[in-house]
């Protein structure tokens, strides 16, 4: 298969399996299904409507917008034609959007509906009189709301699909010449990187870039036509691309679409599905989930998931390490999934998930340990959209919760002299979209593909990632440490939505004394699990500055910290602490689409909370900007405490109760 194209592997399944079930999607409470001979066909009709807007063979489409159908038939059918796809997330707006449609040059753009049609004419209207504007064509998938524009610009995907109809009348044998022109090494998708540091680069990945990873994986992972796949996380990322299309396709998966946001759990659970895979943030807020509703039951549901939890934990720790554990042991684990872990796997929709994997930034050894625990088999990944997002993956019988694995088959790995991880594959992407340059400093002319991540080996082969190279720091004693380790010990809480962690920094002529070790942290706090607390505790609160205010709040947090902190050694433990007064956003630039920290902004925008925090301060104060969505701002003054954890006593019986033991 790694000689085919996407729409090839997309004619073979129509052609063999013409009524099997390609994609369903929830509309009003029904799922509504599509075949593979339905999906060829829609495919084929708006194949025929981009060239009648003038697509042509290497040109680039940019879809924008959520998970529905309607993203694969355009990305399938860009790609019949002979057109590249860049995904762009349905949350991007003002610059970054501007960016990538600048970088791609598209001239037709898929967009969901209103809010995204929106925000493209809003682009056309700030730069009329330039040429930064080359959209030609916006084609719209849910036309509630877009009833009254009259724009030359837009159009309906309906439309495009009648005309592209009318089309193949006058040019019946077009669509099948441009399938079989395609080409394995032809561009396929052009995913966005994290962009971290700046503007997201456009990564070019072909079709047997992505195939050759399916292969590879699903050799490891075997996958077939029965298998069941929830399409939650958005096209435009590389692990979506992975297992819903790659994946999907090559293998007839059927991909089912949730009919809104708010009713993903209700329809993950309603589908179960086979395979997952998401990011840690899903993962976390899974747990979060469970450890407040274990919280908030009785005595003895605590006890009764306790002792649960404990038996499926000493039997997860067998099986990780290819053991089997005893007969009374595993009769005892049958009662425990009975009464306690299999209920909550049925409640968080994983019931019939026989594996599942995480990726595109760490997870804390705490987090996997306890999916293992309840029954799911959870594997870490490690990759790069460079590399079609999957490179190194834990085996069934051979998971470590501090590792990401092994190298999957096809893929070399080796360090430089610094630890700096290389990697090598037929998955390595064809380069950065218009920067050779950048390209060329990623791959080397050998094939390497220089990470810029340092790890090392451990004594059982797998792979340990340690940080982003440049990000790997020496604490005042010698101790190498990790930022992103740090935090994910903070995170573990589920009253931490995020923590952003910074190394005291004294000035050039002083010695570091025994105040200035430890590390301070920014901690962001979940509205969520937090306001629930709050409520348990009868604390009232209006917005999230109020609750984050609160100084139960912080006493909470403290306790939450004291217990990341029996982990650390001295050095680099958390020893203060400010919980800031809003949410990191992407809008804001703070954190990336697929919610990585970006530290330069962080360090920019609270110098002056970091310098508080540094100097040993009892408190800071702030201006912080509100701006309405009618584009009106208030500045405000704000004071916020900082929190000494030296000066802390853990409050018993306060904050999270120990519903498990969690041997950790």
């Amino acid at each position: 298969m790694a000689d085919q194209t996407f729409p090839q592997l997309l004619e073979s399944a129509a052609q063999e399996h013409p009524d099997d079930v390609a994609m369903q999607e929830k509309l009003y409470g029904i799922w509504q299904p599509l075949t593979w001979q339905q999906y060829r066909r829609r495919v084929h009709d708006f194949a025929h409507g981009l060239a009648s807007l003038g697509v042509r063979r290497g040109e680039i489409v940019c879809v924008l917008g959520d998970n529905r159908p309607e993203w694969l038939i355009a990305e399938l059918a860009a790609q019949a034609a002979g057109a590249a796809v860049v995904g762009i997330y349905p949350t991007s707006m003002g610059d970054e959007l501007a960016h990538i449609l600048r970088s791609s040059a598209a001239r037709v753009v898929i967009a969901e509906d209103q809010e995204q049609v929106d925000k493209i004419l809003r682009l056309r209207d700030e730069s009329v009189g330039t040429e930064s504007f080359g959209v030609e064509h916006v084609v719209f998938y849910n036309p509630h709301g877009l009833e009254a524009y009259s724009d030359d610009l837009l159009m309906e995907f309906l439309d495009v699909e009648e005309a592209g109809r009318a089309r193949a009348a006058n040019h019946p044998g077009w669509y099948s010449e441009q399938v079989a022109a395609g080409r394995a090494d032809d561009i396929a998708v052009i995913c966005t990187t994290s962009g971290t540091t700046s503007q997201p680069k456009l990564g070019e990945l072909s079709h047997r870039n992505l195939m050759a990873m399916a292969e590879n994986l699903t050799s490891i992972d075997p996958v077939d036509s029965s298998f069941r796949y929830v399409s939650i996380l958005p096209f435009a990322w590389i692990g979506e691309q992975m297992l819903a299309v790659a994946i999907g396709l090559s293998r007839r998966v059927t991909i089912s679409f949730p009919e809104s946001a708010s009713t993903q759990k209700n329809d993950l659970r309603e589908i179960g599905p086979d395979v997952m895979f998401s990011p840690p943030r899903i993962w976390e807020s899974m747990l979060s989930e469970v450890q407040v509703r274990i919280d908030e039951a009785g005595a003895f549901k605590r006890a009764l998931f306790g002792w649960g939890y404990d038996v499926s934990d000493r039997v997860a720790e067998l099986r990780t390490h290819a053991k089997q554990p005893g007969a009374w042991l595993k009769a005892q684990n049958l009662l425990a999934g009975a009464v306690a872990t299999r209920p909550v796997r049925d409640q968080l929709g994983l019931l019939r998930v026989k594996r599942a994997y995480t990726g595109g930034a760490p997870l804390g050894p705490d987090v996997f340990r306890f999916f293992h625990a309840i029954g799911v088999n959870l594997k870490q990944i490690y990759g790069q959209t460079e590399i079609c997002g999957i490179a190194v993956v834990h085996r069934d019988d051979d998971i470590s919760f501090d590792t990401v694995g092994t190298p999957i088959p096809g893929t070399d790995l080796r360090f430089t002299d610094s630890g700096e991880i290389l990697l090598r594959s037929a998955s390595v992407f064809r380069g950065y979209h218009g920067q050779p340059e950048k390209t060329a400093e990623t791959v080397d002319g050998d094939g390497w593909l220089h990470t810029g991540d340092a790890g090392y080996l451990d004594e059982r082969g797998h792979l340990v990632i340690i940080d982003r190279a440049k990000d790997v720091l020496t604490a005042f004693d010698g101790t190498k440490y990790s930022s992103q380790f740090i935090e994910n010990k903070l995170k573990f809480s589920p009253y931490v939505e995020e923590a952003v962690v910074f190394s005291p920094l004294p000035g050039a002529d002083e010695t570091p004394s025994e105040d200035d070790d430890g590390m301070s942290a920014l901690i962001v706090i979940d509205p969520g699990t937090v306001g629930t607390w709050a409520e348990n505790e009868r604390l009232g609160y209006t917005t999230y500055t109020d609750l984050a205010s609160k100084p139960e709040v912080a006493r909470l947090i403290a306790d939450e910290v004291a217990h990341a902190n029996e982990g650390l050694t001295g050095t680099i433990r958390v020893q203060r602490f400010v919980l800031l007064h809003k949410q990191l956003d992407p809008d804001d630039d703070e954190i990336t689409r697929t919610r990585k920290v970006r530290r330069n902004v962080i360090d920019e925008r609270y110098a002056t909370i970091i310098d508080a925090l540094r100097r040993g301060e009892t408190e800071v104060s702030i201006t912080s900007t509100v701006t309405y969505q009618d584009g009106t701002r208030l500045d405000r003054e704000l004071t916020l405490d900082i929190v000494d954890m030296r000066h802390h006593t853990v409050t018993e019986g306060r904050g999270r109760r120990k519903v498990w033991s969690g041997r950790r």
